[in-house]
């Protein structure tokens, strides 16, 4: 602010005498200061009714009264809250700021006492009497007052007090006590209650003593401050820490401000010293306390820095949650939640099983891999509740930000902490299920590679010491239970493949989602639809139909969608009084969902020359493929269609070499190469088909055609041929054999090293399969080729040959 006791040009007014004051100004009530005569202050006019009155007085005269009211945090005072007398002012400059609010630079032109209000809204508008200063005071006791102002004024700035600098000039230049008096009281930042006794105070002598007053209050006040400061080599630390806290608490109670920044160190001082950090990080917390404790509290760095601390008083550097280790009752929750799913379940109790034998032991690093649907994701949050453990799932699919794993470095506005330190705050426990979702779907970017950032995080020798960029501490990872799952393996790099442990998890059979249909879909789409069980009855065959003409996925997704629709068209009958009761089944279904969206090749009913029964595994489940061959004039070509893949293509071009190779053996013609072509197909030709598994199918198939001898129709069959005629083994047996037992096939030919695979299969089915055992492809043609019937297109029942081994109760 300035001061001015001038006339004429340079910014100042003309002498108060000269100006006219009208019956009424519109009055401006101002917060926390008072407005003396002579000022030059800006100001800045937020309030709506404040407003009006600025540019009501640039509509007149420009004029404009100013006066304190008395509760400085009061939003909309009214004329009880606000103080009698202030300065009558002049609007030198005005301007309008973006965010609504205007700027004016005023000069206060006279004192000045309300008399009464003319209006108190929209703006306040007031009657105003000039007030004139009483001098009773001889030019010899002016000049005597003003030199101890002086000389004080002197006093105070040797002390260290900071005043305008050019105060003193000023103050050579007057000669009037009431105006030098206004000057120091404008100056000095002295309290809005005393400031406002010196502008009510009309003799200028007694205003002038009033002033002085204070000064030497003043003075005595940065006396005690360099006494202090003198003898600190003498005074203890803590005594002298203790003075200065109270000496800056009493000069915030004397400013009118409370202490809650005070409050809010301590209370974070106490929650640091609390939550269990480890020594580093404990250290650094305190120190970033430190700097906070120093900054001023509207300071955009202290925003941050709290930030920051209640980031780290959130985390549970300390707090886990007790696992559950009873096994039993571990066992049924997983078997209650899922079915099937039994390497997984085995991995989680042989981790509580050491769990309990050993108390300090890091936490495995799993990963379900498998097609959608299948109940990874829901399979973790099983676990979780086995263990007694929190659960939290991290959706990884699309992130392609580094920083959205490490965390963002504090330097960068709107920084945070990574996905990984995010939900162990949510959790509030150290060693929580962690199901890292979609972990295949990470991408990179410019940005970084999210997947390279994992890598800390799934090692359990390093992270213990995992490092977020926002927190810059160590925070121990190795607690939580981490479970990723994925859909391809292929897309996950091979250095973060290599430190998880992977779980297939495969995709259902009909079988089990008709268990799992009767067990939990019907029930939660039935309750979701607001069906009672009394109201909708669903049999074996309806959701077996259901599953097959409407459904074809690994998982249950669509499944549950379908049975949610039959519930809903349920539902509208029952609400309309149509029926009280609806069954399910094979005759229903399709009235209510229309004609089936997928239709499956019927089993052969008689035995055919050149059709083969093969069987083979999609994310669906396991399929039965008919494999037809035909021959036709020509010079020994070979056609392939239906869409194969290169495996299955080398796979029939290698059947076809055997056969050649063969000739004498299998009994084929010396002239059937010479004579004829083959086409060999695979219905639907409108889905792509790939992989081994249909070698000994197609050698079969081959044999058949070029034999004229037809392949028994109650036989499927499965496994890799290589150009030696031996049987080598293939993946996906149990749902395999479990798609052939649905339709009604009951002999399988499979490889005899996927023995080992028909521990995988349910007893109750496998009990119902006669499994063929075959190490090569003589095995093979002598249970599948029907010899007695050759030459005839009929069903005939095959003799088993002497060379084939059997696996199952209902082969004997």
């Amino acid at each position: 602010m300035s001061f001015d006791d001038r006339s004429g040009n340079g910014g100042s007014y003309k002498d108060d005498k000269t100006i006219d004051i009208p019956p009424t100004l519109p009055m401006l009530p101002v917060r926390d200061f008072v407005v003396f005569p002579y000022m030059i202050i800006p100001l800045v006019v937020g309030r709506e009714s404040s407003i009006r009155s600025v540019e009501e007085a640039l509509s007149k005269n420009r004029l404009i009264f100013l006066v304190s009211q008395k509760d400085l945090n009061e939003e909309n005072p009214n004329p009880d809250s606000i103080y009698t007398v202030g300065t009558i002012a002049m609007i030198m400059r005005m301007k309008k700021v973006p965010d609504g609010q205007i700027r004016i630079l005023i000069q206060g032109v006279a004192k000045g006492r309300i008399k009464n209000y003319a209006k108190t809204t929209p703006n306040f508008e007031v009657a105003v009497e000039k007030i004139e200063d009483l001098r009773t005071t001889s030019p010899t006791e002016n000049e005597v007052l003003m030199q101890k102002a002086k000389e004080r004024i002197e006093k105070i700035i040797s002390l260290g007090k900071t005043l305008l600098p050019d105060i003193l000039l000023v103050l050579d230049d007057l000669q009037d006590p009431g105006k030098g008096a206004d000057l120091i009281a404008a100056n000095l930042g002295i309290k809005v209650t005393e400031a406002q006794k010196v502008i009510e105070t009309t003799d200028a002598k007694e205003r002038m003593q009033l002033v002085l007053d204070f000064l030497n209050s003043e003075i005595e006040a940065l006396q005690l401050q360099n006494k202090a400061k003198g003898g600190k080599e003498d005074t203890p630390k803590t005594t002298r820490d203790q003075f200065f806290k109270d000496q800056m608490k009493a000069i915030k109670n004397e400013l009118g401000e409370n202490d809650s920044k005070s409050e809010e160190i301590e209370e974070l001082r106490e929650k640091i010293n609390t939550v269990g950090m480890p020594k580093a990080v404990l250290t650094e917390a305190l120190k970033q306390l430190h700097r906070l404790e120093r900054m001023h509290p509207d300071a955009s760095e202290a925003t941050m820095v709290r930030t920051y601390l209640d980031w780290m008083v959130d985390l549970p550097w300390a707090k886990k949650s007790d696992d559950s280790i009873d096994l039993n009752r571990s066992k049924e929750i997983l078997d209650e939640d899922h079915h099937e799913l039994q390497k997984a379940k085995d991995r989680v109790l042989e981790f509580l099983a050491v769990r309990k034998l050993k108390n300090n032991m890091k936490g495995p690093i799993l990963c379900f891999a498998g097609p959608p649907g299948v109940g990874k994701t829901s399979l973790g949050k099983s676990i979780a509740r086995a263990m007694n453990r929190e659960y939290h799932r991290i959706a990884l699919g699309g992130v392609k930000d580094e920083a959205e794993i490490r965390g963002h470095r504090r330097t960068y506005v709107g920084a945070m902490p990574g996905k990984i330190v995010q939900a162990l705050r949510q959790v509030k426990t150290n060693n929580p299920v962690l199901v890292l979702d979609e972990i295949d779907k990470l991408g990179s970017d410019f940005r970084g590679d999210p997947s390279a950032a994992m890598l800390e995080v799934l090692d359990p020798e390093q992270n213990a010491t995992f490092r977020d960029n926002y927190l810059n501490v160590d925070f121990d990872l190795s607690n939580a239970l981490f479970i990723a799952t994925a859909n391809v393996l292929e897309n996950i790099p091979p250095a973060l493949r290599d430190r998880m442990e992977i779980i297939q998890i495969p995709g259902y059979t009909e079988n089990d989602k008709l268990f799992i249909s009767k067990k939990h879909l019907i029930r939660r789409q039935l309750e979701n639809n607001g069906l009672e069980q009394h109201q909708a009855t669903f049999t074996d065959d309806g959701i077996k139909f259901l599953i097959a003409g409407y459904t074809r996925e690994a998982g249950l997704r669509n499944l549950e969608r379908e049975i949610g629709s039959v519930c809903r068209k349920i539902a509208k009958m029952v609400v309309m009084n149509e029926v009280t009761h609806f069954e399910v089944n094979a005759t229903t279904v399709p009235e209510l969902l229309g004609a089936p969206k997928f239709l499956r090749e019927d089993k052969l009913e008689d035995s055919q020359v050149g059709i083969v029964q093969g069987l083979a595994w999609t994310q669906a489940g396991g399929e039965v493929l008919q494999i037809e061959a035909l021959k036709m004039k020509g010079k020994g070509h070979l056609a392939l269609t239906g869409q194969l893949g290169d495996v299955m293509k080398e796979s029939a071009h290698a059947a076809m070499s055997y056969c050649k190779a063969h000739m004498e053996e299998l009994g084929i013609p010396d002239d059937f190469f010479e004579r004829y072509d083959i086409h060999v197909h695979l219905p639907a030709g409108a889905i792509p088909k790939d992989g081994p598994s249909a070698g000994i199918a197609m050698t079969t198939a081959l044999v058949s055609l070029m034999t004229d001898t037809p392949v028994r129709h109650d036989f499927a069959m499965t496994g890799e041929v290589t150009l030696q005629g031996k049987v080598l083994p293939v993946g996906g047996i149990r749902e395999k054999c479990l798609a052939a037992l649905n339709q009604g096939i009951t002999n399988i030919v499979i490889p005899l090293s996927n023995q080992k695979d028909l521990s995988d299969i349910p007893k109750v089915f496998k009990d119902k399969i006669n499994f063929i055992l075959a190490e090569n492809l003589d095995e093979v043609f002598t249970v599948a080729l029907d010899k007695s019937a050759k030459g005839k297109v009929k069903k005939t029942e095959g003799k088993t040959g002497k060379k084939a081994k059997t696996s199952s109760s209902a082969a004997a």
